[in-house]
């Protein structure tokens, strides 16, 4: 079954991608890698926004970290590599906005994780990070960015 039939039978739509917010590509490929800039967490088009222990709990941020990891598949459809190239999803790294004290940033990032897996199966098995940083860009809650193997094409 190809992703795309996949993403469909899993009800899933891709997003519209962001353009760069800064002097940066969303996805870079090299060699067998693709390299794919930090997405934030769009839902409904609007940013998901908050710190996480300070006004947004766990269970707000587990979605909008998933926002993050759709986001990463409409980059790379949009870079157009085909997501049936994808042959491992090797690293995931999760930026959590985060109050002093606050220490869940690996539930959070499991939004991420767990859309890899259901997405492309143990292939989206992954290393990853976790992060907890005092803000983010435009006041993002999540931000998630991945390093992709991708199959000869």
């Amino acid at each position: 079954m190809s992703i795309e039939a996949r993403l469909a039978g899993l009800g899933i739509t891709l997003p519209e991608v962001s353009a760069p917010l800064a002097s940066y590509l969303p996805v870079v490929v090299h060699g067998d890698l693709a390299f794919v800039s930090g997405q934030l967490p769009f839902i409904d088009g609007e940013v998901f926004t908050g710190t996480l222990g300070d006004g947004v709990s766990v269970e707000e941020a587990i979605p909008a970290a998933r926002a993050c990891g759709l986001m990463i598949l409409a980059q790379l459809k949009a870079a157009l590599i085909p997501l049936d190239r994808v042959e491992r999803v090797v690293k995931l790294g999760g930026f959590v906005a985060s109050a002093p004290g606050f220490t869940d940033q690996h539930k959070v990032v499991n939004g991420a994780s767990d859309l890899m897996f259901e997405v492309f199966g143990d292939k989206g098995r992954h290393a990853r990070a976790a992060v907890g940083v005092p803000a983010l860009p435009v006041g993002a809650a999540v931000e998630v960015d991945a390093v992709i193997a991708l199959a000869p094409g």
